[in-house]
């Protein structure tokens, strides 16, 4: 049986760039810098994003974009700012999934290398009661 997460690996082109995306929205902490020096398949970097590490990778960014993405939790109060960090990186937004109330708020973006990520102020646990009454939204 799994224990949880151990990590989350983006592959980028351009590292330095994927590094502002992680700290400068993600309040990331790089822990690790390889520079020129490879132990894996490439030169690599480790942050901290909260408990969870997450390493970056140099390497061809995705060749198309999907809605496989990872989900980091903000606060409810952190939602507007996180936008407005994201919007001056001049990252693009993807617009939000339909939502019921109470399920929580969500940002999608894209990173430079076709990565989307979100930022969901909302919990599973929360998630579950609300899908528990029913009625999603209209499509």
């Amino acid at each position: 049986m799994s224990s949880g997460l151990s990590h989350v690996t983006f592959i980028s082109a351009d590292p330095d760039r994927m590094r502002d995306v992680l700290e400068q929205v993600l309040d990331a902490r790089c822990v690790y810098d390889s520079g020129l020096e490879t132990f894996s398949v490439s030169e690599e970097r480790f942050f901290m994003v909260g408990d969870v590490w997450v390493a970056v990778m140099r390497g061809p960014p995705l060749p198309a974009r999907s809605y496989n993405h990872v989900a980091f939790r903000i606060g409810e109060g952190e939602y507007d700012a996180k936008l407005a960090r994201i919007e001056a990186l001049g990252l693009e937004l993807r617009p939000p999934r339909p939502r019921v109330d109470g399920e929580g708020r969500s940002i999608y973006f894209y990173g430079p290398d076709n990565h989307l990520f979100e930022l969901h102020t909302g919990t599973l646990a929360q998630r579950l009661a609300r899908y528990a009454q029913g009625r999603g939204p209209q499509r």
